[in-house]
């Protein structure tokens, strides 16, 4: 089924064929990770993608101030990796932690950079994904963080985020606002 569920979403940025999908899905492991278990610990050099099958992991940092910092909820049906990183071969800035306990598929980037290198289906959808999520969704997050109140990113996380709210806590969405979470209990008060 896990399976199934991955194609049917990559097939959602681009109509990948049978043949590359079959080279494709011969690069997929299943594992589980319990909660609190890093999927990508900061440091590392991270080697792999996660297809997020069952779960919820959240990317985060730690800055020299100490208070960690998360920079991103991946949910069922997202990719979870330290992109940059995966993609240059150097230590990752951020951790990638399973929120609750997690079910992925994972597949060695290398190899799949290769599957981009000989399947054009699979480069469009390479191509597909990363505008879409790190360039189209990633721009307007970064503005809004330099212009934006906290009331004003709470709500917009509301309307983005709705879906996977029930299974935050407190202190998950003051981190991803950049508030403390009394902040946010103010906030969520109206005070």
């Amino acid at each position: 089924m896990s399976k199934t569920q991955f194609f049917q979403q990559i097939r959602r940025y681009y109509p990948v064929t049978e043949a590359s999908g079959q080279a494709w899905a011969d690069l997929l492991k299943e594992k589980t990770y319990r909660r609190g278990e890093l999927l990508v610990m900061e440091g590392q050099v991270p080697r792999k993608f996660a297809f997020i099958c069952q779960g919820l992991a959240y990317q985060s940092y730690l800055p020299p101030e100490g208070e960690m910092i998360i920079k991103y909820f991946f949910p069922e049906n997202r990719l979870a990796a330290s992109v940059t990183a995966t993609m240059t071969g150097t230590p990752s800035k951020f951790a990638i932690t399973a929120i609750e306990d997690t079910t992925v598929l994972e597949y060695d980037f290398s190899s799949f950079r290769k599957l981009v290198d000989t399947h054009q289906d699979i480069a469009l959808f390479y191509i597909n994904y990363l505008e879409k999520h790190w360039v189209i969704e990633k721009e307007p997050l970064e503005i809004a963080f330099r212009s934006e109140t906290a009331a004003t990113r709470y709500q917009q996380f509301l309307l983005s985020h709705g879906p996977i709210l029930p299974r935050l806590k407190k202190y998950h969405i003051a981190s991803y606002l950049g508030i403390t979470p009394t902040q946010l209990s103010r906030i969520i008060s109206g005070k």
